[in-house]
């Protein structure tokens, strides 16, 4: 068999069964790898905002003063000037809230500090959880 005749006996498979002369090979390798990099970017930047709430808050520990009463301290830090809201629960042995108050910290204020919080309950407390602060931005406690 010749090189001629090897040729177009390739060249009659490729017009009888579709195959076109050029693989698209690198154009989905291209689509794929423009994917993946996308995905990465997207990655690193959700992980970033995250990482960096404009507000995060701690419980920095808790007394039962009486029956209907409980105090808490919490730190709150700000990354910037925001008013944020913070939640904090009182519970019963059972786990049910006996008790809740949400603490506005305002705009103007230090951006890092130490609150004492009161909370009156409806029955006796065990625990107080603080659930997170949150702002404008911001939907989710930290």
């Amino acid at each position: 068999m010749t090189e001629s005749s090897a040729a177009a006996s390739t060249s009659d498979l490729n017009a009888r069964y579709g195959r076109g002369g050029r693989s698209r090979r690198p154009l989905v390798i291209g689509v794929l790898g423009v994917l993946v990099l996308a995905a990465l970017v997207w990655l690193v930047w959700a992980a970033w905002v995250q990482s960096n709430p404009p507000v995060s808050s701690q419980l920095q520990g808790f007394t039962i003063v009486s029956p209907t009463k409980a105090t808490a301290t919490m730190k709150v830090d700000r990354t910037k000037s925001v008013e944020a809201s913070c939640r904090l629960q009182a519970k019963a042995a059972d786990f049910s809230i006996v008790g809740e108050v949400t603490v506005t910290v305002p705009a103007g204020s230090a951006r890092h500090q130490t609150l004492p919080v009161t909370l009156t309950t409806q029955r006796s407390a065990t625990s107080v959880v603080l659930i997170g602060c949150t702002t404008a931005d911001q939907h989710h406690p930290h």
